[in-house]
């Protein structure tokens, strides 16, 4: 039996969940997305990803600023759904909106709540050096991601992993989980567990102050802090006398020891507070990522200069 469904998401992390519900044969009724922004060089308005996959589907998108208002939660009870599904959308849901489909909302949550619960899950679970996460199906109630726990399944995360990779492979997993999970849904075969109390984390939004590298921090912590900000806002340090600023895209651990900030090899080896990172990918500013061999060719740091 199809059901009818809202979809609600933003970014390209959701649109894999929507096409494999569409695929599944559910009548997804209406897409509910943030409203188009400005961006780019020109700053046009530019629709979101998830709007304009739904558009290219044909399914009217809404893009209300808020879901508080009585007219907003009118429009959202007339789809007469049985059930929404949410990924990253960016509103959070008044009651009223999480009480209106038959069946309820259920949330595509990017990591093994209760960890992370939050706006970042992704990149703060490898700043913060976890070697697994994962995607969590889970009920909405009016709480930051504390609603009970349908489904849940597990990604490694390897050592080099950066946030732009597990995010893919995470949202390819949350398009299959949302499937199994509607399908029990239908046969009426959903059990629900509530999160537990013990090991709740907050995924705090990222903030572009934090993006600056630390050298003084251990090359672990450092290592971790540039793959959880690739590719995006991108963890960046300042090089030569002209301190032009180079975003960091990709890093492994590397053996040496020096002072902090100094590059100790002709491969990129930089020292951290202790131990090291070889510096793999970067980005100069207006220029396109390249791998280390290419970034040197066109950016002479000799052993002994210090990065700040």
């Amino acid at each position: 039996m199809a059901l009818r469904i809202v979809f609600m998401g933003t970014p390209d992390f959701a649109i894999p969940a929507l096409v494999a519900l569409i695929g599944q044969g559910h009548e997804v009724v209406a897409c509910y997305c943030q409203p188009s922004r400005p961006a780019g060089r020109g700053m046009e308005m530019r629709k979101s990803p998830v709007h304009e996959k739904a558009q290219e589907f044909g399914i009217p998108v809404f893009t209300p600023v808020s879901l508080k208002g009585e007219a907003e939660q009118q429009i959202f009870a007339d789809h007469d759904a049985d059930l929404a599904v949410v990924v990253a959308y960016g509103l959070l849901l008044p009651q009223v909106v999480l009480d209106a489909p038959r069946l309820g909302c259920y949330n595509i949550h990017a990591s093994l709540l209760p960890r992370w619960r939050g706006a970042a899950p992704i990149q703060r679970a490898i700043m913060a050096g976890d070697a697994e996460t994962g995607v969590t199906i889970m009920k909405m109630e009016a709480g930051l991601d504390t609603g009970p726990m349908a489904l849940v399944e597990r990604a490694s995360i390897g050592p080099d992993m950066t946030a732009g990779e597990l995010h893919d492979e995470l949202s390819r997993l949350g398009g299959d989980l949302i499937v199994r999970a509607v399908s029990a849904l239908e046969r009426d075969l959903l059990a629900l567990t509530p999160q537990p109390e013990a090991g709740v984390t907050y995924a705090a939004k990222i903030d572009k102050t934090e993006s600056r590298i630390d050298w003084l921090r251990p090359a672990v912590e450092v290592h971790n802090h540039i793959r959880g900000l690739s590719p995006f806002p991108g963890a960046w340090c300042e090089i030569g006398e002209k301190r032009e600023r180079v975003k960091i895209l990709r890093s492994t651990l590397s053996e040496g020891f020096g002072a902090p900030g100094t590059v100790l090899d002709d491969q990129l080896a930089v020292a951290c507070g202790s131990g090291a990172v070889r510096l793999t990918r970067l980005q100069r500013a207006g220029k396109k990522p390249v791998d280390v061999d290419e970034f040197l060719r066109g950016a002479r740091l000799e052993k002994g200069t210090v990065l700040s």
